[in-house]
């Protein structure tokens, strides 16, 4: 495949047309949209991190479609894998913001979002991000195809074009679903073994270690492999037996705001939950801003070269060639102008006709600067919480400027906020969509199409899944820390209303920066000093696990990288499996059973649970169990051994 623009010729020629817009690419499109927007809003409430559905949708689609279907079809697949990211996408972008607007009204007594109203947010965003990408497709995709590699695009062709091995690979997948499923539902269904390890440190007070044993953890840390793994628990490493020893240390009996009691009585999640947490977040928002920062010069050449490609004569018009065809640009700015109406006249934006113009400005350009970064560094490098950040930072500024203070002004520029986070994902995710269309040889309006489509049926879902974990834990619960969202918050309030803990913000913020001058990544350090160490922990496991894979002797590089792929694919699985069991046991947390002796409620979760009647393995189950999930992974990637296949006598 040649990486020069004038040589290139896509997989599947352009005067060829095979079935790709089909019932079949849409409606398991649909189903996979919502699937991994589940898995990724409860997997990025719990752990702030998120994965791209990509390749593991491309997978699922070829074990369905080829091997369950016997069809032959690789541009259905692609069309599958679009829609299917594109739901993961608007549900990770929702997830940054979203919960706070939750918290808030639970907080004033106003109860929560409406369905409508998410629904509205989510789909303005997302559209937004779809159609600002499409015209940007030719100046970022075609005629850059030599120098913007967007990894994760190319990597989900690779796989469709290795469709002959999809059966095996989709098995893969639907393994890591399987057995992560199982394992959670007897961790946090059953409670047969605590799902943390956790032990306090009596000798080294304010101090604790532990871990999370949860698939999803392991997962997220072979993904981003041991690099990134590492620089999270550096962070956790430095909160829990660096900074909350010293808080105890020196703390003694004071009651220190905003701690609700002496340091001296508090246990070391309560030091955490007081203290640590605004430190680590005053880091993540001194990284994000940082991150933007840095980009800042390939922001200013993205916008300028984004814009010069557009100028250029047939820049974004159809040459006759089925795999030039984008959606008419006439449909594209009508759609526009009638979003930016959309944000004027609803109620749930609280802006004027001006300021719904300013808010499709700076999507466009959010857009721009993410889909170029995308290419560049791939989607896991995208600092979108940096983009959501200072968004947040100038509509906050200039709502309370105009007299929007209080509970409306924080409303609406949590939405706003929202818009523009959900724009930088999409349109990051869209280019990668596309990327992988343009190698193939899809038609760009079909799978257009089916980026709306995509986002369309996550705008409907994602509210329902909000509520349901909102109803089942609550945000900012130990089962859901909503690290992002909370962040969020925190700037909004911290700008309207002047109440937040400032000194210990800033501390983080410096810690933030002593990190940026020791070149060590600023984000994954941050997120590790704001998420309890357990995660790190659980997440730096998944890490290690991979980092065995390649560097463990005596066998081939083919196998080697043979066995870190497969590893990709079933801990994708995992995550997968985690996720759906998690919003099956939010389910369950709030289906009622009847109520006990003092009048509480049961519900369904009470009654599965076994710890309640005695029944635990303990802390020796919980390792034992975390071992086998191990060796599960280790199985399916390292000791793979292929099926003899039939000689065909």
């Amino acid at each position: 495949m040649a990486n020069d623009k004038s040589s290139f010729k896509p997989y599947i020629p352009a005067d060829k047309t095979l079935p790709e817009f089909t019932a079949t690419s849409v409606i398991l499109g649909i189903l996979l949209a919502v699937l991994f927007g589940a898995a990724n809003a409860y997997l990025g409430l719990r752990v702030g991190m998120t994965v791209s559905a990509s390749i593991p949708a491309a997978v699922i689609s070829m074990g369905v479609i080829r091997v369950i279907m016997k069809k032959d079809s690789i541009l259905e697949n692609n069309l599958v894998q679009t829609i299917g990211s594109a739901g993961e996408s608007v549900a990770a972008g929702a997830i940054f913001t979203l919960p706070a607007m939750f918290m808030w009204m639970e907080e004033w007594g106003r109860g929560a979002p409406s369905l409508l109203e998410i629904f509205l947010i989510a789909l303005v965003g997302g559209l937004l991000g779809v159609l600002f990408m499409i015209p940007l497709r030719k100046a970022l995709i075609v005629e850059e195809h030599g120098t913007l590699p967007y990894p994760e695009g190319t990597a989900c062709a690779e796989v469709l074009l290795a469709g002959e091995e999809g059966g095996a690979k989709a098995s893969t997948v639907f393994a890591g679903l399987g057995i992560a499923a199982i394992y959670k539902f007897i961790a946090d269904g059953l409670k047969l073994f605590p799902s943390e390890v956790h032990h306090e440190i009596r000798s080294y007070k304010g101090s604790a270690v532990g871990v999370d044993v949860l698939p999803a953890l392991v997962g997220v840390g072979y993904i981003c492999g041991p690099r990134i793994a590492g620089y999270m628990l550096a962070g956790g490493v430095v909160g829990w037996l660096v900074l909350m020893p010293l808080l105890s240390l020196f703390g003694g009996d004071v009651l220190l705001f905003p701690g609700l009691k002496p340091i001296s009585e508090m246990a070391s999640s309560d030091i955490w939950g007081s203290y640590i947490r605004y430190i680590g977040a005053g880091a993540v928002a001194a990284g994000g801003i940082m991150s933007l920062i840095k980009s800042l010069p390939l922001i200013v050449r993205t916008f300028g070269h984004a814009l010069g490609g557009l100028a250029k004569k047939g820049s974004h018009t159809n040459n006759g060639l089925r795999t030039d065809d984008d959606i008419d640009m006439k449909y594209i700015i009508i759609g526009i102008v009638i979003i930016i109406l959309a944000i004027w006249l609803l109620p749930v934006f609280p802006v004027n006709l001006f300021s719904a113009a300013i808010i499709a400005i700076f999507g466009f350009f959010f857009a721009t600067v993410s889909s170029r970064l995308v290419g560049l560094v791939g989607s896991s490098n995208n600092p979108v919480s940096g983009m959501a950040i200072a968004t947040l930072l100038i509509s906050t500024l200039l709502l309370k400027a105009t007299g929007r203070i209080g509970q409306e002004g924080m409303l609406g520029a949590i939405a706003i906020g929202s818009i523009i986070c959900i724009v930088a994902a999409i349109a990051g995710d869209t280019s990668q969509d596309l990327k992988t269309g343009y190698i193939l040889g899809a038609t760009p309006k079909k799978q257009q199409y089916g980026e709306v489509i995509g986002v369309f049926t996550a705008a409907l879902a994602i509210g329902g899944v909000l509520y349901l974990l909102n109803a089942a834990w609550g945000y900012g619960s130990t089962d859901l820390p909503a690290p992002q969202a909370i962040l969020m918050k925190m700037v909004v309030e911290g700008v309207m209303g002047g109440n937040l803990p400032w000194t210990l913000v800033v501390a983080g913020a410096g810690l933030a920066v002593a990190v940026e001058i020791l070149r060590i990544p600023v984000l994954p350090f941050a997120v590790g000093l704001y998420l309890p160490i357990h995660l790190s922990a659980g997440i730096m496991v998944g890490g290690l696990i991979r980092l065995f894979i390649e560097k463990v002797k005596g066998i081939s590089e083919e196998k080697r990288k043979d066995a870190v792929d497969r590893g990709i694919l079933y801990t994708s699985g995992m995550i997968a499996g985690e996720g759906l069991v998690g919003i099956l046991l939010a389910v369950f947390a709030i289906i009622p059973m009847g109520v006990d002796a003092a009048g509480d409620k049961i519900s369904l979760s009470n009654v599965i649970d076994l710890s309640s009647r005695g029944i635990s393995l303990g802390t020796i189950g919980s390792i034992v169990f975390f071992l086998l999930l191990l060796y599960t992974l280790l199985r399916a990637s390292l000791w793979h051994r292929e099926k003899p296949q039939p000689s065909g006598r």
